[in-house]
């Protein structure tokens, strides 16, 4: 796909998220996904970006629903991506993958799926080391590391209460899971 051409995607995707505010808007394997933000995603992503940013060099920033096109199929919107600084002060609308260094994603009752079993082979096969899977449906995180072509070859799920270290390129990570929303209607369902 060429630069133009994902402009004009990244374009229509962003006109998609205006006509539904509330919903997020990205493509996978080639559909177009949307899919309902509750107050606990974004908790989630503020307490994480938080504990991170206290623990990253500077020459680290930050980009929340900001577009990474994969390929012609395939163009993510993580929760969260830690990216080089200066990246981030471009203020793009899209940036390559090949620049997230560490990708979270917060579960929705919609993306299940996708943040399970899409993500994991796309972030790995372009060799981001560390995917961090929060899930205030179920309560836990989910930490994937080792990249390989078909997927990531490590990974843990441990229980909201625990602290949930991380040995990634960005250093050694650690973040308290304990006040970690959990969907109060989950709990319900289980």
């Amino acid at each position: 796909m060429t630069v133009s051409g994902i402009d004009r995607l990244h374009s229509q995707l962003s006109r998609f998220e205006d006509m539904f505010p509330g919903y997020r808007v990205e493509i996978v394997e080639g559909s177009i996904m949307m899919g309902p933000v509750k107050p606990h995603h974004g908790e989630t992503i503020r307490l994480v970006w938080n504990a991170l940013r206290d623990q990253v060099a500077e020459e680290w920033g930050f980009t929340s629903d900001v577009a990474f096109p994969f390929d012609d199929e395939n163009e993510f919107c993580p929760d969260l991506a830690v990216i080089p600084a200066v990246e981030v002060e471009k203020n793009e609308g899209a940036y390559s993958p090949d620049l997230i260094e560490l990708v979270v994603e917060v579960v929705s009752q919609g993306s299940i799926r996708r943040d399970y079993e899409h993500k994991p082979r796309r972030y790995a096969s372009r060799g981001i080391a560390n995917y961090l899977v929060f899930d205030p449906l179920k309560g836990h995180v989910v930490t994937m590391w080792n990249p390989g072509p078909d997927g990531y070859r490590g990974r843990d799920t441990l229980p909201y209460g625990v602290d949930l270290t991380v040995d990634s390129p960005l250093g050694r990570l650690t973040l308290a899971t304990d006040r970690l929303p959990v969907d109060p209607k989950a709990r319900e369902d289980s």
